[in-house]
């Protein structure tokens, strides 16, 4: 027999005679020896003297520790092994007991759960001040604190991560909880998870792990370690040895790995040894069954000496702090009572006992260990003064309470969701693009559908598609009916929204399964995935599917982003972490095409601080409790990306429906940018007319006018002597403003069929009048600038005479319908409801009704609703794609609409030496002291404000696009307090404010 199996034999032999001669001491609890594991020996290790690591404190810690431990009584050395767990959403009771095991039984640590974030901080405070050596303070935070707290922020699991290629991003997360976790008065993050995960019936690791290829998880665990551990907080690789490969739940019952060692060191061992090379503070040991490491049957690895002290220690020399799992875990609580399961793992050599069930027994236990010599000086001394060595490390030998004040604002700052956005836009991946389905573009050629499957939200994606084209909703239990339903449609996407929630199962039902495979056979699909890829494993066929997209989550930003990709705000740049069929393997994912077209993002990603743009709010409520103006939609976007979408007040100040982002506002002048001035802009692209055209040669009924010799820069510049305005509806109209029956019918009939309002029909012919009337008109005595709306009026009848189209078909054909800008219009009463209408006037003097759904300006009115100069309804969604497309010089979707040279030619001020600000077509930044923006915008940029309160501005040098639409006219225009209290003005100057770089 050798040496080593004789000394084995007789401690065997010595454990059993003490455990049969122990006596129970008075007052004290039973020790039933038989309980303690074989393997009592020191945990000394001798290793060669090593180089110095991150684990190394200087002189003056050493002293720390020392002084610490040599005035430690043996039962408060042993109270530092014990971490336990706390809640902040519990009782008194809780709480007192938590605080008589740090007073009485003088515990190291607390693990917190359940709870939120105040309550928290103010428990640490009370508990650290309560405890005479300060206590170690962990979470699980694998996700962020939201993992276990409210009311703080939950970033994308791990599975999610495991799509993302770009390392800088997950160590900007790690980073972002770190910080998080130490405002919280945390030491220690229970993450990251190194389990790598190639057993897709995983019930407890799945999302939570980075995927099924060891290199990668790898490679984002030490992204995610860095990013702690750079901010003082300890990461925790877990739960080694391996927990990826396991069908049970170790807090139910004992996973079993059956695996050979050889295995486990080339796939399982692998994360941890790259890992704590690169300074891993700490490890949590699984409780896992892995006959290959431990032979005992059934035996959990954290008890088992040959796991944590030969394998974890010697082996792979890891010398940091080891954590045990959760001691109440059915794993290990099954196979031994509270206790002695804590002294078993402390024997095994873990340092610190994670969530022990009974601390004042297991206390007892070591201490009568110890007096038995079962249990020596050494192995405490090596275990504790390591724990205090990281309590040095981590700052606590100078402890400071945690600051309460502001702590919500500090755990929850804004960078949070700019980062987020930015883990999507990686994340997101498109495992099948038939025929490059996505991005859907040439919306003028497609009807889309969307239906929905699975059970949780999906408003942000929907409202986001909505945002990018005409979205139809369609649903029905029948399916023959659905598809009767889909028949119109070119294009159907399927989004599969399942719980964000941890822990929810994302599996298909039966039906779902069905449904989904009638649909792809009989429609144009695209399936959208907002649950685990491992949702995608029951489908045996995607031969019929068009796009296959994974969104991983269901949170709002992945539906925002999402939406954004199937358009081609972004490109798809995620890989699939996990195998789903032999087509869609681990690293699989299409690039699919970027579009230049508005996408979504936070402030932060495009230069803007957020919480200087939040000063928008306090102008708008100062508008509108003002009455400057019932309500608003306020748009900012930079950089092609919206990074402020708001809406404020009601459509009337006596409405309670809120303002919605959706809802239409009549733009007035906005009209003449939006709608005439593209259309003429393709006209000069064509050379069907340039800068000197003069106006005899566009229109007939000028050739004989004081005006015909007006060139065409010069009348859209406002600098050809034209009028103003001409009230055309006085002449139609008695003394007591009501309609003249002459001009007007109250039903619609041949020749009054152009209508003006609700029951109130014009004579057709009265468009020649109101041509004439401006042909005849005089000129202004001198040039000069001046502001007038025949400018527009006529470049509308120019259009409509050389194209045989009305304005409103150009406007549609040309630009809104392949731009997707479904919600620009005129006349919208043809084409929605009335109350997503903001109404703009009372009017008691022409059509004596609400103004409602009907455009506001009177000539545009007698018009039919169809005016160059005004007429338009839009949001300001749609009117910021318009700008976007004059920002990107005639771009838009990758689609040249005009050239970049004519976009020059029409934002270029001819006239400036003048004193005329003017573009052609585009108001430009005043020249003196007052003008249409803030004084703070480029002489580059460009854009046009509207009577109704309305103002679109777009800035090439800072890339801004600002939109501003209200209703200031209601109920009436006899004060333009809006313009009076520079509201718009201040608002952009708040924009330019935000612009850091």
């Amino acid at each position: 027999m050798k040496n080593t199996d004789i000394r084995i034999y007789f401690l065997y032999v010595l454990f059993f005679f003490i455990a049969s001669c122990s006596s129970v001491k008075k007052d004290k609890p039973k020790v039933v020896f038989s309980h303690i594991p074989t393997e009592v020996v020191d945990l000394e290790i001798d290793k060669p003297q090593k180089k110095a690591t991150l684990f190394d404190v200087s002189d003056e810690g050493k002293k720390w520790v020392d002084s610490i431990y040599d005035a430690m009584p043996l039962d408060e050395k042993i109270g530092q092994l014990f971490m336990v767990a706390a809640y902040s959403n519990k009782d008194n009771a809780h709480t007192n007991a938590i605080e008589k095991l740090i007073t009485e039984n003088k515990i190291g640590g607390l693990i917190f759960f359940q709870g939120g974030p105040l309550a928290q901080a103010k428990l640490t405070n009370r508990f650290q001040a309560k405890s005479k050596v300060p206590l170690f303070i962990g979470n699980d935070a694998e996700w962020g604190l939201a993992m276990r707290l409210d009311s703080t922020y939950s970033y994308p699991y791990n599975m999610t991560l495991g799509a993302v290629q770009d390392m800088k991003l997950i160590e900007k997360m790690g980073v972002q909880i770190g910080q998080q976790s130490k405002r919280l008065g945390l030491q220690f993050n229970f993450a990251p998870v190194l389990d790598i995960n190639t057993n897709p019936k995983n019930p407890i690791i799945g999302f939570r792990s980075f995927g099924e290829d060891k290199y990668k998880v790898t490679e984002r665990a030490v992204a995610l370690m860095k990013g702690y551990q750079s901010e003082g907080v300890f990461a925790t690789g877990k739960h080694f040895p391996g927990h990826g490969d396991t069908e049970t739940d170790s807090h139910k019952a004992l996973p079993t790995v059956n695996f050979s060692k050889e295995r486990l060191e080339m796939m399982e061992f692998y994360p941890y040894k790259q890992m704590f090379a690169e300074g891993l503070s700490s490890v949590m040991v699984a409780h896992l069954n892995v006959p290959s490491l431990e032979s005992r049957k059934n035996y959990p690895s954290s008890i088992s000496y040959n796991v944590v002290t030969d394998v974890l220690q010697k082996e792979l020399g890891f010398d940091g702090l080891i954590f045990t799992d959760a001691l109440n875990m059915k794993a290990v609580s099954n196979v031994h009572k509270a206790g002695y399961v804590d002294l078993k793992a402390f024997l095994a050599g873990n340092d610190i006992l994670l969530f022990p069930e009974d601390v004042p027994l297991a206390i007892e236990i070591f201490k009568d260990a110890y007096r038995d010599s079962l249990l020596t000086e050494k192995r405490i001394a090596f275990s504790v003064k390591k724990i205090l060595k990281f309590k040095y490390l981590a700052g606590l030998n100078s402890y400071k309470p945690i600051e309460i004040k502001n702590l919500y604002e500090d755990l929850n700052p804004s960078k949070n969701n700019a980062l987020e956005y930015e883990l999507y836009e990686n994340a997101i991946t498109v495992l099948k693009n038939t025929n490059s389905i996505l991005p859907i573009k040439e919306l003028e050629n497609q009807k889309i559908a969307y239906v929905k499957m699975g059970d949780a939200t999906n408003s942000s994606f929907v409202s986001t598609l909505k945002k990018y084209a005409e979205i139809t909703e369609v649903a029905d239990t029948n399916l023959d009916s659905l598809q009767l339903k889909l028949k119109p449609f070119t294009t159907v996407i399927i989004g599969y929204h399942k719980s964000n929630a941890a822990f929810k199962n994302h599996d298909f039902t039966s039906n779902e399964l069905a449904k989904l495979a009638f649909l792809t056979k009989n429609n144009n699909v695209i399936l959208d995935v907002f649950a685990s890829p491992y949702s995608l494993l029951p489908i045996t066929n995607f031969d019929d599917l068009g796009g296959l997209v994974i969104s991983y989550q269901n949170s709002a930003i992945a539906q925002e982003v999402s939406a954004e990709l199937i358009f081609g705000a972004i490109s798809s740049k995620g890989k699939l972490p996990v195998t789903i069929s032999s087509d869609f393997v681990a690293k699989s994912g299409f690039s699919t095409e970027k579009l230049n077209i508005l996408g979504f993002t936070a402030p932060e990603n495009v230069g803007m601080n957020p919480v200087v743009l939040s000063k928008i709010d306090a102008i708008a409520q100062k508008a509108i409790n003002g009455r400057m103006a019932p309500g608003m939609q306020i748009l900012v976007a930079r950089k092609g990306k919206v990074v402020f979408q708001k809406s404020y007040g009601s459509l009337t100040y006596e409405s309670k429906s809120k303002v919605l982002n959706t809802d239409l506002y009549d733009v007035a002048s906005l009209t003449k940018i939006l709608s005439t001035l593209p259309n003429a802009m393709l006209q000069y692209d064509a050379n069907k007319i340039n800068m000197e055209t003069r106006l005899d040669s566009m229109l007939p009924i000028f050739k004989n006018s004081n005006k015909k010799d007006i060139r065409f820069k010069e009348f859209l510049s406002h600098y050809a002597r034209l009028l103003p305005w001409i009230p055309f509806y006085k002449a139609t109209i008695d003394r007591n403003g009501n309609p003249l029956e002459a001009y007007y019918r109250k039903v619609k009939e041949a020749p009054f069929s152009t209508k003006v309002a609700d029951s109130l029909y014009l004579r057709d012919d009265y468009h020649d009048t109101i041509m004439k009337i401006i042909a005849d008109s005089k000129l202004l005595p001198q040039k000069g600038y001046r502001y007038s709306d025949f400018t527009f009026i006529i470049l509308k009848e120019y259009l409509e005479k050389l194209t045989g189209k009305k304005l409103d078909e150009l406007s549609y054909e040309n630009f809104y319908k392949p731009l997707g800008a479904n919600n620009t219009m005129y006349n919208p009463l043809e084409k929605i409801n009335k109350n997503r209408i903001a109404p703009t006037e009372i009017d008691t003097y022409f059509r004596h009704q609400t103004i409602q759904g009907y455009v506001h300006d009177m000539g545009a009115a007698m018009e039919g609703g169809i005016g160059g100069h005004a007429g338009i309804f839009s949001n300001s969604m749609d009117v910021a794609k318009i700008m976007q497309l004059y920002l990107q010089k005639g771009n838009y979707g990758n689609r040249q609409y005009f050239s970049q040279k004519t976009f020059d030619d029409f934002n270029t001020c001819y006239f400036c030496a003048e004193g005329n600000r003017r573009g052609v077509g585009f108001d430009k930044p005043q020249l003196g002291k007052s003008g249409p923006t803030c004084g703070c915008a480029s002489m580059t940029s460009f854009g046009h404000t509207g009577f109704t309160g309305t103002m679109a501005w777009a800035d090439p040098e800072t890339e801004i696009v600002y939109i501003f639409l209200s209703n200031r006219t209601y109920p009436n225009d006899a004060v333009n307090k809006l313009s009076k209290g520079n509201i718009r003005e201040d608002i952009q100057e708040i924009i330019y404010d935000s612009i850091e770089f």
